[in-house]
This record gives structure tokens, sequence and C-alpha cells, in this order.
């Protein structure tokens, strides 16, 4: 299921435009990075992004091959008030394109992709990175595009600074900036917020990563863009404590320490209440005994068993707080969001 996107005013759009539409603090983030001049937005789709780029920028050229989301793109934009958007449809690779653009400081891109892929791929992309690059080498020199963010940074064959966005907890963009916009080789950024982890040329020294079957007094869950950007020897660098790595499973990745460590770029904090082992109705005479009265279970179990394990740890529970328990192999850890 698409979640519901988060836009400052209720924009219009067609049957698929909110579902690729950009959330306002993701928009409004990138226009002020972005902030120019002159840019053209190529691929502008209803306008989710255009509107902020052209709160920021002179003049905004924006590009979409649909003639329906261009006119959509155009109404959202009347809706804020802007008339500094000089809207053109067509292919965005073509002459008659290319040739209506002026020279420009920045070009922008969000190019189409499938709709679901068992794999994302950059190489589906349309218009493609390398096609735009060329097209509008006359045009600048700075371009930054959006591309699937499940993509890692291994798999992103360009010279540029790769930008994992999270909004919320949730990884949600991954921008590529190229020329004169590339700061560092990857980036990760938690919004809404500022801190920013960044790994540049010559970051060759890293920080110990030190890693344990035994969670501490505290657990900790770094941002998935921390994650997503292969930056937790950059992350763990900026911690004010020392914390390691503990792995939950194969898709729950934690950090741990004694130490109660704030920063922003921590999803999740959580206290260590006890530690037993993994046996349902032992588990819920222990939540019973200490006042719980629902458990949240985040454990690699199979979805057809989830609820059958849960109704057994929750069975008769009766207290006000609420449990998240964590399953390592044969061992459950009982702790409480403290974040």
């Amino acid at each position: 299921m698409t979640k519901k996107k988060i836009f400052e005013k209720q924009l219009f759009s067609d049957d698929d435009g909110f579902r690729f539409a950009t959330p306002w603090p993701v928009a409004e983030y990138r226009a002020k990075r972005l902030k120019c001049s002159i840019l053209a937005d190529i691929s502008c789709g209803i306008g989710g992004q255009t509107i902020y780029f052209a709160k920021e920028c002179e003049v905004v050229y924006a590009v979409e091959i649909n003639p329906v989301k261009l006119e959509i793109a155009r109404k959202n934009c009347q809706l804020f008030g802007l008339d500094n958007v000089k809207f053109i449809c067509g292919d965005a690779l073509s002459k008659n394109v290319i040739d209506q653009i002026p020279e420009v400081d920045i070009v922008f891109s969000d190019p189409a992709r499938p709709a679901t892929e068992e794999e994302r791929n950059i190489s589906k992309l349309i218009p493609d990175i390398a096609g735009v690059l060329r097209a509008y080498s006359q045009k600048t020199e700075d371009f930054a595009f959006e591309v699937p963010p499940q993509l890692p940074p291994h798999r992103i064959p360009f010279d540029c600074e790769m930008e994992y966005l999270s909004l919320n907890g949730e990884l949600n963009r991954l921008n590529l900036y190229f020329g004169n916009l590339k700061s560092c080789i990857v980036s990760a950024l938690a919004l809404p917020g500022q801190i920013k982890i960044c790994k540049k040329n010559g970051d060759d020294e890293k920080a110990t990563m030190n890693y344990t079957n035994k969670a501490g007094t505290y657990l900790y869950e770094p941002d998935p863009a921390i994650i997503k950007a292969e930056l937790l020897p950059e992350f763990l660098k900026n911690l004010t404590s020392k914390a390691d790595i503990f792995h939950i499973d194969h898709k729950r990745l934690m950090l741990t320490s004694n130490h109660n460590i704030k920063h922003s770029m921590i999803k999740n904090s959580y206290r260590v209440v006890h530690c037993m082992r993994f046996i349902p109705q032992e588990i819920n005479k222990e939540l019973k005994k200490r006042g719980y009265g629902t458990v949240l279970l985040r454990a690699e179990i199979a979805p057809s068993m989830y609820w059958n394990i849960r109704n057994k740890l929750e069975k008769n529970l009766k207290g006000e707080k609420k449990a998240i328990l964590f399953k390592k192999g044969e061992l459950a850890y009982i702790c409480e969001n403290i974040s």
C-alpha cells in the first residue's frame, strides 16, 4: 500500500500523481539546496517539486512529456500564486525541447521509473541520466537527479554525491549531485533536521566498529539513511559515547551501549529491561509481573506465526505499559522505547 504523501496544501493530481509526487519537507529542503537564478526541472510530473523550486529561484523551466500532468503542474503552481514557471510539453531529450531552454544554472531531473521492480535498476530510468547529462551539457555543468533510494552506493556508476534522505524515520529519497553541487562522495540526512553525515574524498580513517552478541543497557536504531548510505563508521565517530554493533537478525542492525546516547540520526532508543530465553509463556509471566499491557514484537518470524506468538505474549496482560520485544536467536530482550 502506498503511504499517504505529506503536502503543504492539497494538490491537484491525476490517478498516479500523488504516488510519485515529492513530500513538501523533501521538496523544500531540495529547493533550498539548489537555490539559483535559473533552473530547469526535467520530468516535473504534477509539479510537487517545481513549486518549491519556483519559491527559491528567479525562473524555472518545467518540462513534462505528459500534457495532462503538465497542465496539473500549471494549476498547482497557480494554487501557490507562482508566476515564474515556464511550462514546456515534450520529450526532455528532443531537440525541440532543448532549444526552448536557455543556459541555466542547474538542471534537475526526477526520471520516470517502473512502478515495481524485483530489484531497482538505475538503467531503467526515463530519461536516462547519461542522456540528460549529454543533452544539456551546453546548458550547465551542474546537475541533480532523484533516483530510487533502494540503490546502494556501489550501484551508482557516476562521479557524483549520493545523498540519502529519510523523512520521519523512513528512507525516502536518493539525490545525486554533479559538478559544483557535489560536496562529498556520499551523505545521509534525516528530515526534519539539519544534521548531515558525510564521507569525503580521502576519508579513509574509519571509526573502530566493534561487534557484540550481548546487549548493553540501551539499544539504538540508526536512521535508515545512515544504513543505506553505508555510513555507519562515520556515524559512530559522531557519537558522544562508544557504541557497539548489535545484529538482532538479518533485517535489524542495532547499536548498543551502557550510555544513554542522544543524536538526531538515531531513529529509536530503547532501554533494555530484561533478557531471557524466548519462550512465549515464560515471557508472558515476566511481562505481567512488570506491569505491561501490550507488546510490539520485533523478530524474524514467519508472517503466518506472528499473531499466534504475539497472542501468547499478550495473553491476559492488563498493565498500562508497552513493551518492545526483540528476538535474537534464542534470546528475548524486553525493552521500553525512550526516544
